[in-house]
């Protein structure tokens, strides 16, 4: 397989035997040595246990007859095994990022490295520290890939996995999908087990198609949200992961679109340079030309309190009373200021970030979370969706912010978002050279 195969074309694939899982992760286990003495995306290599897994899930796709795809995209009822992700290479965020990705693995896929974070000592906003230094952006290896799952990013944009886990507890999943050039989903904050006692922080995944977002998703939901009314993880997602075909609730059911949306370019406190914003409008007009979303009025204008005291109070340990009381109003108004526009939209609209990539030298007087960290404060699912380069070269990304336990949504919008050019997100190991 390349570079540039997709997890859901991996793992249809691996079950249908035209391929080994031990041969793709051999060729992903290369690709990394390869490029990652430059990129920097990992601080450990799995190799021996990759090889040992793949080869696992080539003696359970063995075990079974060839049987037709499930909605699920794992076998149907004739079949031993269900592995929707069978021999599919995936990168996971940190050694401690093992126990999130347990549902991958269960899944069929197979973990071959750890990804870079900060390291200590280095400024939380963007940067990740590989095993042999600082990780770069794959388009410029001068600029910040955008942390904290700078790694997994790196790794997707480059093409040596097609799938990476990552967390998102200010724009740390959204920042670096978007400054890399690729997918990147923040769940809704509690709907998926996470290792942040602050409730800030939610999983995440990092892809190059909305179909491989999709295939993730399928395999962590919970089966039920937890209010007692079933939890069909399948519905409204963008593919049916066996055929990379689009689906609706039922497969072969097209999705209904235009869906709502309201744009912001700046949430009514943030100060986004002109260049990203022009790039992700830019995005939203070819989603409206294409008859994807249609943007409306909203009663009030999307004016939110700016929650960077709130993030900072919450997130803090010993905050004091006073503190913690204003934290909780800013959430508590922003909440109801996002619940009216959820009132009459289906989907706010606005850049991933407020600037381009910026040097590692450090960003300057801009938070780059100062458009996502909002969406950790308030709990909402997010995802940033690749909107085109700037004149630095480095992509941009367009944010779409959904109402909570509403991830098929913002999937399915990402999926009729790759269908009018026909091709799948362009990643850093698409170039040639």
């Amino acid at each position: 397989m390349t570079e540039t195969a997709s997890a859901v074309e991996i793992a249809s694939a691996v079950r249908a035997g035209t391929v080994r899982a031990v041969d793709v992760v051999a060729e992903a286990l290369e690709r990394i040595e390869r490029a990652d003495p430059v990129l920097c995306a990992f601080t450990e290599v799995w190799a021996e246990e990759a090889l040992r897994r793949a080869e696992e899930v080539d003696a359970l796709v063995g075990a079974g007859p060839p049987r037709s795809p499930g909605p699920g995209g794992g076998g149907g009822s004739g079949g031993r095994v269900r592995l929707p992700l069978a021999g599919v290479p995936v990168a996971v965020k940190g050694r401690h990022g093992m126990r999130a990705a347990a549902p991958l693995l269960a899944a069929g896929g197979v973990a071959v490295g750890a990804t870079a974070v900060p390291g200590p000592g280095t400024a939380w906003q963007t940067w990740g520290l590989g095993a042999r230094g600082r990780t770069v952006n794959p388009w410029r290896a001068d600029r910040t890939p955008g942390g904290s799952s700078a790694g997994a990013a790196v790794a997707v944009a480059a093409g040596l996995v097609p799938l990476a886990t990552g967390g998102d507890g200010a724009g740390s999943v959204r920042i670096p999908a978007a400054w890399c050039g690729v997918l990147g989903l923040k769940a809704t904050n509690g709907r998926l087990p996470s290792r942040d006692g602050t409730g800030l922080a939610a999983p995440g995944v990092l892809a190059r198609t909305a179909a491989d977002a999709a295939a993730w998703w399928r395999a962590v939901s919970p089966p039920a949200t937890g209010t007692g009314t079933p939890y069909d993880p399948t519905a409204g997602l963008p593919y049916d992961p066996a055929t990379g075909m689009p689906c609706g609730p039922a497969v072969g059911t097209p999705p209904s679109f235009p869906r709502t949306a309201v744009w912001s370019p700046d949430l009514g406190f943030a100060r986004p340079e002109p260049e990203p914003v022009a790039l992700a409008r830019a995005a939203v007009d070819r989603l409206v030309d294409a008859g994807v979303v249609r943007l409306v009025r909203p009663q009030a204008p999307p004016l939110l309190l700016d929650p960077a005291a709130a993030w900072l109070a919450l997130r803090a340990p010993g905050t004091d009373p006073a503190g913690l009381a204003d934290a909780h109003r800013v959430r508590a108004e922003n909440d109801r200021r996002l619940a009216r526009l959820f009132a009459g939209a289906e989907l706010l609209l606005t850049p991933a970030a407020p600037t381009a990539p910026h040097g590692h030298e450090g960003p300057g007087d801009v938070y780059s979370t100062a458009l996502t960290w909002a969406f950790n404060v308030s709990g909402h699912p997010a995802l940033s969706l690749p909107a085109g380069f700037g004149t630095d070269g480095c992509p941009a990304g367009l944010q779409l912010v959904a109402p909570h336990g509403r991830e098929a949504l913002l999937l399915t919008v990402a999926g009729a978002a790759e269908r009018p050019s026909g091709r799948k997100g362009r990643g850093a190991g698409d170039r040639k050279g």
